[in-house]
């Protein structure tokens, strides 16, 4: 049997590694334009800021790929033949396969503003190689920088461009920092601290224009309130999009809508050709949804790769789960949070003295939802007691066991039970 899996993230990786361990006589061939190994892309920044390098990005030893006989193939596919099952890469050359993956990952989502598509140098997303080499191209040539999104890639990026000295204004449209994951208290708790390192963090402001100078380099933005920011580099960070368009215009293209449908087993409207990871679009409650998750794309190639090999699968998603950092304060996010469902009731602490809060989601009578901020959680835990469906009472009296034993990173549980118990008394009586 012959494999080709077309991308070399974490959901393609696990594919082949998946389909080597049960197929060790298999071809197997991953093909990346980006990259030639496998890396994590949620550690970017840390080489953006030269805390680690580029290898260092790297999980695997790259031996690994030798050893399970997996041949990586550098170069972009540019055309798919379903009928003859063949792909056509960049350099002419073309592959046959029998089994197909497509796990093709996700791009910086690119927005069309006026003088955006004139500009000739200083704008910049955050999320592939390339990415990562054009921001270090610019930034020895820039003082000022705007960055537009909130969310995770953008607070990154920020953090990285304030840490090389540089002056930034973070635009943000809605009127708090990260609607979609963090209410307006744990938002104000954030804006604060990323004020506090020097960032112009401004609310409701939606870019209108992008300014650019003689030489075509970005010289600025003009926001729709009429205010304008000037900067040598301009930070897109407004989500990430599936990398499908160049599969819209092959010869034989599967069926495509924001990513590539699949059914519950990563099947696509083409004869043996699965898709799995960001670049994939399956349907979930009656809706058809992307899960640009790393996890998720690590579980989904795993399952992929099973179903390639014949055995049947059906992929739920897992509880939403989110981990990272805003600067210094830490973040742990597990189930429903974003948009708490209707008939739930929140109880929410801010600790004392510190930059963190507890944030916990029931509905009747079952935690759907925690959110954490300043101290390090075990999110399996949260995970376990969403699933076994327990109270908000069980949670708060266990809350001391998900909390990790690091120094200076936890917070006080007895002022969260205080907190609680005065909150739910009125309840009780």
């Amino acid at each position: 049997m012959r494999y080709v899996i077309i991308g070399n993230g974490v959901a393609g990786t696990t594919a082949a590694l998946t389909l080597r361990a049960r197929e060790p006589e298999a071809e197997i061939t991953m093909i990346s334009g980006e990259s030639d190994y496998f890396f994590s892309r949620t550690a970017l920044m840390y080489a953006y800021m030269d805390r680690m390098t580029l290898r260092d990005l790297e999980p695997h030893e790259r031996k690994v790929f030798a050893k399970q006989r997996i041949d990586l193939v550098r170069d972009w596919v540019v055309d798919l033949d379903a009928t003859e099952r063949t792909l056509r890469l960049k350099s002419g050359k073309t592959i046959a396969y029998e089994r197909l993956l497509l796990a093709t990952g996700s791009l910086g989502t690119r927005l069309d503003w006026p003088g955006l598509q004139s500009a000739k140098e200083g704008v910049v997303h955050f999320v592939t190689l390339d990415d990562l080499a054009q921001c270090e191209r610019v930034t020895p040539s820039t003082s000022e920088a705007v960055v537009v999104g909130g969310g995770l890639i953008g607070v990154e990026l920020v953090e990285c461009l304030a840490f090389h000295g540089k002056k930034v204004t973070y635009l943000v449209r809605s009127p708090w920092y990260w609607p979609g994951a963090l209410a307006m208290e744990e938002s104000e708790i954030i804006t604060e601290h990323i004020r506090r390192h020097g960032v112009d963090l401004r609310g409701t402001e939606e870019v209108d224009e992008v300014l650019l100078g003689a030489d075509g380099r970005v010289r600025g933005v003009r926001a729709k309130s009429g205010a304008e920011f000037g900067c040598q580099m301009l930070g897109i960070a407004i989500g990430v999009s599936p990398a499908v368009d160049w599969l819209r215009t092959v010869k034989t293209p599967p069926k495509i809508e924001r990513g590539i449908r699949v059914s519950p087993s990563f099947e696509t409207s083409l004869p043996a050709v699965w898709a799995a990871g960001d670049c994939a679009e399956f349907a979930q409650d009656g809706e058809w949804v992307v899960e640009q998750i790393w996890y998720s794309a690590k579980r989904q190639g795993e399952l992929a790769a099973r179903a390639m090999l014949g055995d049947r699968v059906r992929y739920e998603p897992p509880i939403f789960y989110n981990s990272a950092k805003f600067f210094e304060i830490e973040y742990t996010s597990t189930g429903s949070i974003g948009k708490p469902p209707e008939g739930s009731r929140t109880f929410f602490c801010r600790i004392p003295g510190k930059e963190a809060s507890v944030r916990i989601v029931e509905q009747n009578g079952a935690v759907v939802g925690v959110n954490m901020l300043g101290a390090r959680w075990d999110h399996t835990f949260f995970e376990r007691w969403i699933t076994e469906r327990r109270s908000m009472d069980y949670v708060v009296n266990h809350l001391r066991e998900a909390q990790f034993d690091v120094e200076f990173a936890r917070v006080e549980i007895a002022a969260v039970e205080a907190s609680y118990k005065q909150w739910r008394s009125p309840v009780s009586s």
